[in-house]
């Protein structure tokens, strides 16, 4: 494993073959895909803690979703990286619809775990609150509330290491750099849904109350071809609460593509 550094960025690389870049959600890190990299032999991985979370500092510059994606696209440049697979969780899904749609030549393919449109009003209005929550009283709090609301009943008492694991990865993350990448959602619109042409898988939580599968519905119906999966008994960290699950749909859906 190599660690490359972007600007303001830490990723992790490694492996070799066809290149996977995966970009993770609002409170995630590189570490929210750990569960899927031992079904990914033969697969060159990218793994970059966006701007602001994670080991990687806040970037000046473009804000925004925007400038989430201009800084996965420096990444890609940086790694010599022409045309990947992109792979994202929640806030990341939305990141790589932007990819897709605005630079079309360099997705290969897009598998999306919880995957998101835009945010409705209500949750926009929520995202600015927890903003301001981040920056006054830090993340203890948040962590706690997200930790228990977000993953399925199921996973609650089955399996409670799932919400440690959230639970942490959320106590770790510098406050004002969440509070920004809060901001930037409260504030993101739709990709442009007709110019994706890639193959697109949608992994949908049964359970999942922040991209409930009816969002993932309407994502199939926008985008040429997708394929949407629902997972029973599963919420909002797909990947971590039905691993194995995840790393069998993925990988078939990469297996899959014509490179």
């Amino acid at each position: 494993m190599t660690d490359l550094r972007v600007g303001s960025m830490v990723v992790e690389d490694t492996g070799g073959g066809a290149p996977i870049v995966m970009i993770h959600g609002l409170g995630g890190t590189s570490n929210s895909f750990q569960t899927l990299i031992t079904a990914l032999g033969g697969y060159r991985v990218l793994r970059p803690d966006l701007p602001g979370a994670g080991r990687s500092s806040l970037r000046p510059g473009v804000p925004g979703i925007g400038g989430m994606a201009s800084a996965v696209k420096d990444c890609l440049q940086a790694a010599g990286i022409d045309r990947a697979h992109f792979v994202g969780h929640s806030m990341g899904t939305l990141i790589c619809q932007h990819i897709a749609a605005g630079n079309p030549e360099a997705v290969a393919s897009l598998t999306l775990f919880g995957p998101i449109a835009e945010p409705p009003v209500a949750a926009r209005a929520a995202l600015k609150e927890r903003a301001n929550a981040a920056r006054t009283s830090g993340m203890t709090d948040i962590a706690e509330a997200i930790s228990r609301a977000t993953i399925s009943e199921k996973t609650q008492t089955g399996d409670p290491v799932v919400a440690t694991f959230v639970r942490e990865s959320l106590m770790r993350q510098d406050p004002v750099g969440y509070a920004t990448h809060c901001e930037a959602l409260s504030e993101a619109v739709a990709a442009d849904h007709g110019a994706i042409r890639c193959s697109t898988l949608l992994v949908a939580g049964a359970s999942d109350p922040v991209a409930p599968v009816d969002m993932a519905r309407q994502l199939r119906d926008r985008i040429a071809g997708a394929r949407l999966e629902i997972v029973p008994d599963t919420g909002h960290w797909i990947m971590v609460e039905a691993p194995r699950r995840s790393a069998d749909l993925l990988r078939e859906h990469l297996d899959g593509v014509t490179w």
